[in-house]
């Protein structure tokens, strides 16, 4: 009787037992992350990227763009390229007054909860609470998660990661619903625009499969083929939208900036291939770089209980399909997933080298294992499969928690960083070292063309004066501004030290003044007439950085005004559009 009382009472909650079991997975996931100090990690300028977007906050620089002490503090275009989506959001801890190391971490642990709770929502789109709660689960605790954060301190592939099933869950909602469904329709857009701000290489091999995937479903249901096509588009446009301001300066102003090097030794695709044994049967785990033959160094396990239950559960679906106890739809979904697992697979093992080579923007991803990022979602989404093929609720119940139980346990020892740092703030961003490795780490990614090559010390703290004779006074420095007095005692040129980059621009005395940059380092020089005089440059905006900035100010004003007009409506106890789709 007691247990049946129990079992009752998990029922009578079942709307929300499965996010407070998200909830605790996840914390449990980053239960390292709540210890004082901080982590080492392969990508160890998570910290001081944050600082310079705080920065930026701090100076009115929005979007930012220019940081002002990367590049060997000549200032850099890093925002202007690299995906700021997690440094926009970790701004929120640091107003609440985390300390940066801090609010890093607490990225961290909200990229765990919200992957998890963003794979749920999707799972049971297909295998109902029980099976859409395990598929979380395993996602969440997929070993690749676990590199991403405590060995590679990946942080932005980490988010896009998280967003990957946001994207699934809103095109499946636009799809398996006769009506227009706008919450599917801003779910798309906005987990799209989210990953394009994130990481646009993961996008770059995320967004196909989803177009796969989208097409598929559109064929089964057979309905309102046109529509539902021109609605996937719309709202993918629309996610363009939102994430306009940075990718459509990172498509048209790559050439200016250096990104040779990285597609040069180490980052050398040729050297990255995994063979399948050491991604489906090895145990090991390891805290070192990825390197030839994968022998040592970084783990790259698919993980256990994952792919073993995505096979056992692809086949018993087949089976149950051929059986006619298994939709038409859920049989060829599943056989999307596992297609989708095998081709990612074999993306990353050697004997795939001549599709890399024959698709040479497959280059720029670097590490064919960042294909894992595709087998754990396939294997994650098909693993609560197994759950779907049981009618019974109790029993479903009672699956997925012994297999959440396994999955959890098998993996429990691999979500620790290697070890951990008493820091603070001020040693990890100010200290000699500290300051020394944000300004010059990854210091040729996205350097400004004109400079030859990077500098061999830091940037001067005044301009210096390469002819003539001058003095300076009242130089202030802000994240993309210097101002400056300037006494020439004769005709001199003057060098800023900030590197030329397109749109900077000088004005002397409140008149704008010609540029050079005929220098090894590229850097800004102006002629200046002797006497006295006030020299001012900022970094203005190209016309592809205006549209783009029109073009997501429209759209996130339009996403804005639509979760507004239907919180007014849910307030008014009417049942809209938002609160129909919500199901």
């Amino acid at each position: 009787m007691r247990t049946k009382k129990f079992f009752k009472l998990f029922l009578s909650l079942r709307k929300f037992f499965p996010f407070l079991i998200i909830f605790f997975a996840s914390l449990l996931a980053s239960r390292e992350l709540f210890m004082a100090g901080f982590f080492t990690m392969h990508d160890d300028l998570q910290v001081g990227r944050l600082y310079e977007m705080n920065l930026c906050f701090k100076d009115g620089q929005f979007p930012c763009r220019w940081v002002p002490d990367m590049g060997y503090s000549y200032g850099y275009p890093l925002f202007n390229y690299y995906p700021p989506f997690p440094y926009y959001f970790g701004q929120i801890f640091l107003l609440f007054g985390l300390s940066f190391i801090d609010s890093v971490k607490a990225l961290f642990i909200s990229g765990f909860f919200v992957s998890g709770i963003l794979m749920f929502l999707f799972a049971r789109k297909l295998w109902g609470n029980w099976g859409g709660l395990l598929s979380s689960i395993l996602y969440l605790w997929a070993p690749y998660h676990s590199v991403d954060v405590y060995v590679r301190g990946a942080m932005n592939e980490f988010w896009a990661l998280s967003f990957l099933p946001g994207i699934y869950l809103g095109a499946y909602k636009i799809i398996e619903t006769k009506k227009a469904n706008l919450a599917g329709i801003a779910s798309l857009s906005l987990f799209s625009g989210l990953l394009l701000l994130s990481h646009n290489l993961m996008a770059f091999i995320f967004i196909p499969t989803v177009v796969v995937f989208s097409l598929l479903s559109i064929w089964l249901k057979k309905e309102n083929l046109k529509e539902k096509t021109l609605t996937l588009f719309l709202a993918s446009t629309w996610g363009v939208g939102l994430a306009a301001f940075f990718t459509l300066p990172v498509l048209a102003e790559k050439n200016f900036v250096h990104v040779e090097t990285m597609l040069m030794g180490y980052f050398n695709y040729l050297a990255h291939f995994v063979p399948i044994g050491q991604m489906l049967f090895s145990r090991f785990w390891g805290y070192g770089s990825s390197s030839w033959l994968q022998n040592t160094g970084m783990p790259f396990q698919v993980g256990f209980p994952h792919w073993p239950l995505a096979i056992l559960a692809f086949l018993l679906l087949v089976l149950f399909f051929f059986k006619k106890k298994v939709a038409k739809e859920i049989f060829f979904l599943s056989l999307f997933f596992i297609g989708l697992f095998f081709l990612a697979l074999f993306l990353i093992h050697p004997r795939s080298v001549f599709i890399w080579q024959a698709l040479p923007l497959l280059a720029y991803l670097q590490f064919p294992w960042r294909f894992l990022t595709l087998v754990i979602f396939a294997v994650s989404v098909l693993g609560g499969g197994i759950v779907y093929l049981f009618k019974d609720e109790r029993l479903k119940f009672s699956l997925s928690f012994f297999l959440i139980v396994v999955a959890i346990s098998l993996n429990f020892s691999f979500f620790v960083p290697e070890k951990i740092i008493q820091i603070t703030d001020q040693e990890k961003l100010f200290s000699e070292v500290g300051l020394r490795k944000l300004q010059t780490d990854a210091i040729f990614d996205y350097l400004p063309k004109k400079a030859k090559a990077p500098p061999s010390e830091p940037a001067p703290k005044e301009p210096t004066v390469e002819e003539g004779a001058a003095s300076f006074s009242d130089i202030v420095k802000g994240t993309d501004w210097y101002n400056f007095k300037v006494k020439a005692e004769k005709d001199s040129k003057i060098q800023l030290p900030i590197y030329d980059f397109p749109r900077w621009k000088v004005w002397m005395d409140g008149k704008p003044t010609k540029i050079a940059n005929d220098n090894f380092l590229g850097l800004i020089t102006i002629e200046v007439p002797s006497g006295n005089h006030e020299v001012r440059a900022k970094l203005t905006s190209t016309p592809i950085r205006l549209l783009g900035n029109f073009l997501s100010l429209v759209s996130w004003l339009l996403l804005f005004f639509f979760i507004a007009k239907s919180l007014v409506f849910l307030k008014n106890g009417k049942k809209n559009f938002l609160a129909a789709n919500l199901k």
